[in-house]
């Protein structure tokens, strides 16, 4: 029987390794800033990380240990 109310997601899915950093630098990000701050620097374009901190953390492991640093940088100053 088919569910003609079923919603689908077409877009493409994370690998196994895309969604561990994914979680992980989420988990960092909240531990180190406030909710609401986690939430913008994931999600803002970042000048001096050249791209969305969440997008280059997802990527690969270098970009995951350059949005560590820029986490800690932050945390740092608060």
């Amino acid at each position: 029987m088919n569910n003609h109310f079923k919603r689908r997601y077409d877009g493409p899915r994370l690998s196994p390794a895309e969604a561990d950093r994914q979680g992980r630098i989420s988990k960092l990000a909240l531990a180190a800033l406030r909710q609401p701050d986690a939430i913008a620097f994931l999600n803002t374009h970042d000048e001096e990380l050249g791209g969305r901190p969440l997008d280059l953390a997802i990527k690969s492991e270098d970009g995951f240990a350059m949005v560590e640093h820029a986490l800690a940088a932050r945390s740092s100053k608060a």
